[in-house]
């Protein structure tokens, strides 16, 4: 299971550097994504992983407390054995990595909802900015409606300049989510480091287990 989740974490991570970065790529992406949530049965699909994960964190989150409860357990003896040692070091890493990618779930849904409102915001500026021209041109042939012309630019800079503003919002947001996104990607990077650390503190505690097992079949 911790492969498959490293498997999706690797791809959702890559789904977000692709909506980083302005290139073709990030154009598919978008479209794929607009098509993911337009289905029909695209809602549906997304609550039930959503909801099959939900359900394996809590899972992996109880048997955690259950292996915690143990070691405190004065009727267990003394501390976690090398098997629940293991236990719980492999379902910290699985709850981890569920985590980090809900999160990255909801990075996407950000930068796409980002990407999308901000092209609307420029199709936005560009129309007004060729309003705004052509009443420009306009005022200077027709002398009676000058006057309302001149209103109807005063209101179109206003909201040009309204425009401008939340275009610059939405650009801080973007660069505020990018900076998210590569922090979660280093992150990403360590727990790989973490991971093939557990997989050999794993491999010891097998063979320190394998040890003790042939020491008790020996002595009986």
């Amino acid at each position: 299971m911790i492969q498959l989740l490293f498997l999706v974490l690797v791809a959702e991570a890559s789904v977000v550097a692709v909506l980083l970065f302005k290139t073709p790529l990030r154009k598919l992406a978008v479209l794929g994504i607009d098509r993911l949530k337009r289905g029909r049965r695209a809602p549906v699909a997304v609550k039930t992983v959503a909801g099959v994960v939900l359900a394996l964190l809590a899972s992996t989150l109880y048997s955690m407390a259950e292996i915690s409860g143990r070691a405190t357990d004065p009727d267990s003896g003394s501390g976690l054995t090398p098997t629940d040692q293991v236990l719980f070091s492999r379902h910290l890493l699985e709850a981890s990595l569920m985590g980090y990618s809900l999160f990255l779930v909801l990075v996407i849904d950000r930068l796409h909802q980002y990407i999308r409102d901000l092209r609307a915001f420029k199709k936005n500026l560009e129309a007004v900015s060729k309003h705004n021209k052509m009443l420009e041109e306009a005022k200077h042939g027709i002398s009676e409606e000058t006057k309302k012309y001149q209103e109807d630019i005063a209101t179109l800079n206003k909201e040009m300049k309204k425009l401008k503003l939340q275009v610059q919002e939405k650009t801080e947001e973007v660069h505020v989510a990018e900076d998210k996104a590569l922090a979660i990607q280093k992150q990403s990077e360590g727990l790989l480091i973490e991971y093939d650390r557990l997989l050999e503190d794993n491999q010891h505690l097998r063979i320190q287990l394998q040890s003790i097992d042939l020491k008790l079949s020996s002595s009986s």
